[in-house]
């Protein structure tokens, strides 16, 4: 496998991509009323009632520090990092989540990244709004970075941004994968694709 064009840079979700994540969904929509199908986050944003929407968030809030307390890394993280610093490409963190939750996730986990963005910061994924701020602050144009997740909205996020989208499945095939342009099973395969993408000396 080999990437299908010049990688300059390498962005990554946090939840299921570079850390463990034991947060349960199907709970969190009971809790708040969320439908089943509907996108958690844009059904929060769209309540009309203020106080039922405080306290929807407080659930969620409460639910991802919960999550953040247990989340471990990810087999073949450290690893990986290690071989994009030393490819020198710049990285970040795109996430859902919120930034207290993802800065614990970071810093617990010993995670050597520091550009971390949030729903707090952007609209959330699949908007490309965070993935496109980055690649400005890079001056890099989008089709030379690759955006790692493993979930649809990482895919689309991707996908609207025009950036290379990688999903990593877990060896589990996903219906939406053929939506990626790189699919993997692990992070040592992304691993194996910086190395042969990096330039001889």
């Amino acid at each position: 496998m080999n990437l299908p064009i010049h990688i300059k840079g390498i962005i990554f979700d946090l939840d299921g991509t570079l850390v463990e994540s034991s947060l349960d969904f199907d709970l969190i929509r009971q809790q708040i009323g969320c439908p089943n199908g509907v996108d958690l986050l844009k059904y929060v944003d769209e309540l009309s009632c203020k106080a039922t929407q405080a306290n929807a968030n407080k659930i969620i809030l409460e639910h991802e520090y919960q999550d953040a307390m247990s989340a471990k890394p990810i087999k073949g993280m450290t690893e990986l990092i290690n071989a994009i610093e030393a490819a020198k490409l710049p990285t970040a963190i795109v996430t859902r989540n919120s930034l207290a939750a993802s800065a614990m996730k970071v810093t617990q986990n010993n995670i050597a990244i520091d550009h971390v963005l949030t729903r707090e910061h952007f609209p959330a994924k699949p908007a490309p709004d965070a993935l496109l701020a980055i690649a400005t602050q890079w001056q890099i144009h989008p089709q030379h970075i690759i955006y790692v997740g493993d979930y649809l909205y990482d895919i689309q996020a991707a996908n609207n941004a025009g950036m290379i989208a990688c999903l990593i499945n877990h060896g589990i095939e996903r219906d939406y994968q053929h939506l990626a342009d790189i699919v993997i099973e692990e992070l040592s395969q992304l691993q194996q694709l910086i190395i042969n993408n990096s330039p001889s000396d």
